[in-house]
């Protein structure tokens, strides 16, 4: 698993800082990654992401790298935010399985959207209700985990030292 980490996560966020991102860059690059991830269509994430990342002018592989990672999470809050729309809308629950939809529209999409196209406005709207806070908590959390991990692969410095001072600009 720390094999896995360390080379489908950590390596690539490195290589980003080493190219010169910054650490507040890939921080809402990767925040708004994981919030177009929780999407609740599910095969839309990917294009709302490329849409976000160039509308904001974002790093799109990292966002996308978020985007993916954020697949289990979209599927596990597709039924929260189904809720959370409703209850927004002030409509009453709509009997919903994430496997049946997944099902039917396999067989018949023009058919599921018929049938579950209202329920997936409501997920929608939960979605635009919850995002900008998911975005907002993870660029918080990430910031500093990023600033320390940029920090440690930057070439030594005085001032990274704590010697401000060089020989050469010292006054005699």
């Amino acid at each position: 698993m720390r094999r896995l980490w360390t080379q489908r996560i950590a390596d690539p966020v490195k290589a980003l800082l080493r190219q010169g991102l910054t650490a507040e860059g890939l921080a809402l690059s990767l925040a708004f990654g994981v919030g177009a991830g929780l999407f609740p269509v599910i095969g839309a994430t990917t294009f709302l992401g490329l849409a976000i990342g160039a509308l904001l002018r974002l790093n799109l592989p990292a966002l996308q790298l978020a985007n993916w990672l954020a697949y289990p999470a979209q599927i596990a809050m597709i039924l929260p935010l189904v809720r959370l729309g409703e209850w927004l809308a002030g409509s009453p629950p709509v009997p919903f399985s994430v496997a049946q939809v997944v099902a039917d529209t396999a067989a018949d999409p023009l058919g599921t959207l018929g049938r579950f196209g209202m329920t997936g406005l409501h997920g929608i709207l939960g979605w635009i209700a919850v995002v900008p806070v998911v975005v907002l908590v993870l660029y918080v959390a990430l910031l500093p985990a990023l600033r320390g991990v940029q920090m440690r692969l930057r070439p030594w410095s005085p001032a990274r030292s704590g010697r401000l001072g060089s020989p050469a600009s010292e006054a005699p």
